[in-house]
């Protein structure tokens, strides 16, 4: 078992919803990356999605884009990612970290090199949002030999022949994006998204967690209902660039708390 699994394990245990926060690694700057990684585990996060700046973040809102953008300026490429999970891990080993972006730049790095080199740096998973499940079988070979997961996306538009494929193929979590479109969007509908998410739940041989539109304590929780945990990405995305650096890592633990105790009320 790998700290994902292990994670869920415990969680499963103790009756608790995971809260996994995405951001943006070198948003809002090079040197805030692991200091807010550390602050958002103190404030309750059970795993931690960093997201690999790209230049064409297709799957993602504004909000997530411009993070992108300013932190690829800064020179935040994957070298760049792989050293802060490595640092990260210095002070938390038991963290699990899934880098969420492209397949462009692991093409570019080598599938093999890359697995290698993130199995090193302490990185658990990966989710490539633009590779096809149908057409993954080769990186996910690879990637499983080095012992990192390949997560794997589902939607309110996925077919139920697809949703099956999926749940047969998922590893670490199987993300359910909560409606079409772009993250940052606000459209959240929790009483939609459950039946949903229940019936893959029922089906899939690893926990589900619900992402996109879930911007606070309250949409978390309505989240949590169904699920066995939630992702928060453009709204902490947009706090942090608003907080600046010094207040980087106090703005992520103060924006996560509230999440973090709305699940555990569930």
């Amino acid at each position: 078992m790998n700290r994902i699994d292990l994670t869920f394990s415990r969680l499963a245990e103790t009756g608790r919803k995971a809260l996994i926060p995405f951001i943006t690694a070198g948003d809002p700057a090079l040197e805030a990356t692991v200091p807010v990684m550390h602050a958002l585990v103190e404030a309750g996060a059970d795993i931690i999605e960093l997201g690999v700046p790209f230049s064409d973040p297709m799957a993602d809102g504004p909000t997530i884009q411009r993070s992108s953008e300013r932190a690829l300026k800064r020179g935040a490429g994957l070298e760049y990612v792989l050293k802060s999970v490595d640092e990260f891990r210095h002070r938390d080993t038991s963290t699990p970290i899934v880098l969420m972006g492209y397949l462009n730049p692991i093409e570019i790095h080598g599938p093999e090199a890359f697995a290698e080199n993130a199995a090193k740096a302490g990185v658990d998973g990966v989710l490539l949002v633009d590779l096809p499940p149908e057409e993954a079988a080769d990186i996910r070979e690879t990637f499983t030999a080095a012992g990192l997961a390949l997560v794997v996306l589902a939607s309110p538009t996925t077919t139920d022949e697809r949703a099956e494929m999926l749940c047969d193929v998922a590893q670490g979590y199987l993300y359910y994006v909560s409606y079409a479109g772009v993250t940052g969007a606000d459209r959240l509908d929790a009483a939609a998204a459950g039946g949903r998410i229940h019936r893959l739940r029922e089906r899939s041989k690893v926990p589900v967690v619900a992402g996109f539109g879930i911007k606070d304590a309250q949409s978390a929780a309505a989240m949590a209902v169904d699920s066995d945990g939630v992702i928060v990405g453009s709204a902490l995305v947009a706090t942090l660039a608003s907080a600046g650096v010094e207040n980087a890592a106090r703005s992520a633990a103060t924006f996560l708390t509230p999440l973090r105790q709305a699940l555990d009320a569930v």
